[in-house]
C-alpha cells in the first residue's frame, strides 16, 4: 500500500465525518457527504509513528505545525474522539510512558514539572481564584469565576461543616478551598502540596489575609499522613488521587482513614474513567507525567475495605467541558505572551491539551465524579440530599 493511501485509510478509520485531506501530492475529499473541514499535511507522518500510538503521532505532528486546520481545532476533535476504540496503541513500545515508577521521589517530579511551571502562567488563564479544576455551572450565564466559588461552596455544603472543625485538604492547590471554608465556616485547616510554587502562593496568602491562626499549608506526600499523628473531622481532596497511580489508590486510601476521625467525611472529586486504562500517551509524556485516570469501579471497589462507606455520587461531567472550553478561551487571549516566552510550539501543544480534554469530557471518553465518604457509620448527618 502507498504511503498516501495508508494515511488516507488510517484517518478514515478515525473520522466518522467526510473531510477533505490535502497533501504535498494530492487533494481529495474522504468519507460520504459534504466536507466539514480540511486537514492540510505539510510533512508525511511516519508511518511506525502512527502505529506505535494515535493521539501521540498526531499530537506531536500538530504540535510541530505538521497538520493544519481550516475549522477550530475544538470541533474537530469533537467530531471524532467519540471514535477513541479505533486509536492505534503499541503498549510495548511506550512502557516506560506509559508505567512510570510509583516511587515517592519519582512522583514528587512528575507533580513539580506540571505545577510548579510558574504561578505567573497560570494566571494567565485561570480566574481570580486559581481554581485548576472543573467549575460547577449553576447557571447558564456564569463566569468561569462564579462557577469556581460555586465548586468550592458544593464541596464545602457537602461536608457539612461546622464552627471549629478541622478540614484537610490533600492536594491544595493555590488554597481557595481552605480559605473559604475558614471564612464561611470557621474552621481549621490544613493543606498539603508537593508543589513549591503553590506552596509559597498559599502561604503568602495565609499571611496576607491574616489566617494565620486558621490555616497552614505543608510540602507534604500524602504516603507521610499516616505517622503525622494529624487528625480531621473532614477530608477533602479535589484532583489529586490521578497522580497517585494505579497500584497506590489502597495507600492512598489507608492514609486518608488514618487521619480521618470516626463518624467524619471524606469528599474525594477526581477525572474518571468507564474501564481502566493505562493512560493517554501524549498527555502522559508532555502535560502530566505519570498521571493515570482511575475508574469508577476501581476506587468504588476499594472502599468497603478501609470503612468508608459511600453517601453520595455525583457526576460534573458536562461542568468540565464548560470549564476547558472557558479556560481555553483565555489561555487563547494570552496566547502571544505566552508564545513569547515560551514559544509557538508550546501555545500549540497546550490549546491542544486543553482542547482534546475538552472534546473527552463533551463525548464522555473521561468523567468527574465527586464521591461523599463517612468513615463508618454516621447517623447525625441529614436524612435528605444536600440541595
Amino acid at each position: 500500500m502507498r504511503r498516501k493511501d495508508y494515511i488516507s485509510r488510517y484517518l478514515q478509520e478515525l473520522i466518522p465525518v467526510a473531510f477533505e485531506l490535502e497533501t504535498a501530492q494530492e487533494f481529495h475529499t474522504l468519507g460520504t457527504g459534504p466536507a466539514q473541514f480540511k486537514v492540510k499535511l505539510n510533512r508525511e507522518i511516519p508511518k511506525k509513528e502512527l502505529l506505535k500510538s494515535t493521539s501521540l503521532a498526531l499530537g506531536e505532528a500538530y504540535i510541530r505545525g505538521d497538520i493544519e486546520l481550516d475549522r477550530d481545532l475544538y470541533e474537530v476533535l469533537d467530531m471524532f474522539l467519540g471514535q477513541m476504540e479505533h486509536f492505534r496503541l503499541n503498549p510495548m513500545a511506550l512502557h516506560g510512558l506509559l508505567h512510570s515508577s510509583l516511587a515517592e521521589k519519582n512522583q514528587r517530579q512528575e507533580v513539580s514539572s506540571h505545577y510548579d511551571m510558574g504561578n505567573d502562567f497560570y494566571r494567565l488563564w485561570l480566574d481570580e481564584t486559581m481554581s485548576y479544576s472543573c467549575g460547577y455551572f449553576r447557571n447558564p450565564g456564569d463566569t468561569l469565576f462564579e462557577a469556581q466559588v460555586a465548586k468550592v461552596d458544593h464541596i464545602l455544603k457537602k461536608l457539612h461543616l461546622e464552627m471549629g472543625m478541622t478540614l484537610l485538604d490533600i492536594g491544595c492547590g493555590w488554597g481557595f478551598l481552605l480559605m473559604r471554608a475558614a471564612k464561611r465556616y470557621g474552621v481549621k485547616g490544613v493543606g498539603i502540596t508537593l508543589s513549591e510554587e503553590q506552596y509559597q502562593q498559599f502561604s503568602r496568602e495565609i499571611r496576607e489575609q491574616k489566617l494565620e491562626d486558621r490555616l497552614e499549608v505543608r510540602r507534604l506526600d500524602y504516603r507521610e499522613l499516616e505517622k503525622s499523628g494529624l487528625q480531621f473531622d473532614r477530608v477533602v481532596s479535589v484532583g489529586m488521587i490521578e497522580h497517585v497511580g494505579r497500584g497506590n489508590y489502597e495507600r492512598f486510601l489507608k492514609n486518608v482513614v488514618q487521619v480521618l476521625k470516626p463518624g467524619g467525611l471524606f469528599l474525594l472529586h477526581f477525572i474518571s474513567a468507564q474501564k481502566e486504562h493505562a493512560g493517554d500517551p501524549f498527555i502522559r509524556k508532555y502535560i502530566f507525567p505519570g498521571g493515570v485516570i482511575p475508574s469508577l469501579r476501581e476506587i468504588v471497589n476499594l472502599l468497603p475495605e478501609y470503612e468508608l462507606r459511600t453517601l453520595d455520587v455525583e457526576s460534573l461531567r458536562r461542568h468540565y467541558t464548560k470549564t476547558l472550553l472557558c479556560w481555553r478561551e483565555n489561555f487563547q487571549k494570552s496566547k502571544e505572551v505566552i508564545a513569547a516566552g515560551r514559544g509557538e510550539e508550546f501555545v500549540r501543544m497546550w490549546d491542544l491539551y486543553l482542547t482534546s480534554c475538552a472534546a473527552a469530557f463533551h463525548q464522555g471518553i473521561v468523567d468527574l465524579h465527586q464521591i461523599l465518604l463517612s468513615k463508618g457509620v454516621n447517623n447525625e448527618l441529614p436524612m435528605v440530599r444536600m440541595q
